[in-house]
């Protein structure tokens, strides 16, 4: 038995909606893959703190040795070791001696402590002296991974752009003027969950909420405004646009577990100006490192959200140029005198059945839309 012609439209239908999540699943994977699957360290920089022929011999000859996995610096002191890790221009500082000591900041990365650890231990091991480890710039008490930050990106984005399928879908047929103050009250309530999280809830910073909050706010703000903005170019593709701008892109370069010193070099570039990256390292910034490098991380994520208000301006103009189109379309469609008055009672039924047909099926698009995201 042969199938039906609704049949075979429905088949069509469906087929055409499994490519987005055949890409999804090829965009992830080529993503995540490409970005966690093997990290290793290249131009890691870590110091040998000392002066001298032997503190220079062991410097050259971990620098050899890593065959570019290390960028190995000798430091004078202490102190000028402990500042480069502060303002996190290096990941750890070993102080060789009777009693050798690895100075690491885990709040910088937990994993690229740990990486440096590793090669230090073995340093210390063929001296046959322990390693002593001092954390400078301890994680909260609430985060000891020091990922926290990371899932709490992982949450404001979710809450970011399911609302855009939402507003995009839903709220198709409102004014873009109420799309864009829908998106700004959504990002503002999606931040204070996030900072309810961060702080009264799982603990994972320990000072600094209200900056927490403010760069949430400015996150989720900037990924609303671009996803509202490309709704109205991509229509039913937003969701895998957003996907691919917020989660594809964004999760992998924002250094929330590796840092770019141990991906391949795209995601170290992505992460130089990426919004997850701005918001994780502004976080870490802001509260482990007494706001080091918080301007720049602020400035990224306030770019972002320019770049959004930009794409909504030019998505309402696009729209009231082409309802500007519609309308002057269906003005020159119309007869004049009395032909236009039987051909418009001719043609009325027929117009009420389209209008309702071209009414369900974009509630269906925007249903599907919407299914989509929350799937995801």
């Amino acid at each position: 038995m042969s199938a039906g012609p609704n049949t075979s439209g429905a088949l069509r239908h469906v087929l055409g909606h499994l490519l987005t999540p055949l890409l999804m699943c090829v965009g992830m994977g080529l993503a995540y893959l490409g970005a966690f699957h093997a990290p290793e360290p290249h131009d890691l920089r870590v110091d040998i703190v000392g002066s001298g022929p032997t503190t220079q011999v062991l410097a050259q000859t971990l620098q050899n040795k890593g065959a570019g996995a290390l960028d190995v610096r000798t430091v004078a002191d202490r102190d000028t070791a402990a500042s480069a890790l502060r303002e996190q221009r290096s990941f750890g500082a070993y102080i060789p001696g009777e009693k050798p000591e690895l100075l690491v900041a885990s709040g910088s990365s937990d994993t690229s402590a740990m990486a440096v650890e590793k090669v230090f231990t073995k340093v210390a091991a063929a001296q046959d002296a322990p390693l002593e480890v001092t954390d400078i710039a301890p994680t909260a008490s609430g985060d000891p991974t020091g990922q926290g930050v990371f899932f709490l990106l992982v949450a404001l984005s979710i809450g970011a752009y399911a609302s855009v399928a939402v507003i995009g879908g839903a709220g198709a047929v409102l004014p873009m003027r109420i799309r864009a103050l829908l998106a700004a009250g959504m990002s503002l309530v999606v931040s204070l969950i996030g900072t309810l999280f961060a702080g009264p809830v799982f603990h994972l910073v320990d000072q600094g909420l209200g900056g927490v909050w403010a760069m949430s706010w400015l996150y989720a703000a900037g990924i609303l405004a671009v996803g509202v903005g490309l709704h109205t170019f991509l229509r039913r593709w937003t969701t895998l646009g957003v996907m691919v701008l917020f989660v594809m892109l964004n999760f992998t370069s924002s250094g929330g577990i590796y840092r770019p010193e141990l991906q391949p070099g795209f995601f170290g570039a992505l992460h130089a100006f990426w919004n997850g990256a701005g918001f994780v390292e502004g976080v870490r910034g802001h509260v482990y490192f007494d706001g080091h490098g918080l301007g720049r991380n602020i400035l990224v994520l306030t770019l972002w959200l320019l770049a959004g208000a930009v794409l909504v301006v030019l998505a309402g103009l696009t729209e009231a140029r082409r309802r500007k189109a519609g309308g002057q379309g269906q003005g020159q469609g119309q007869a004049p005198g009395g032909a236009g008055a039987v051909a418009a009672g001719a043609g009325a039924g027929a117009g009420v059945g389209r209008g309702a047909e071209a009414e369900g099926e974009m509630e269906e698009e925007m249903e599907e839309e919407m299914e989509e995201a929350v799937a995801v």
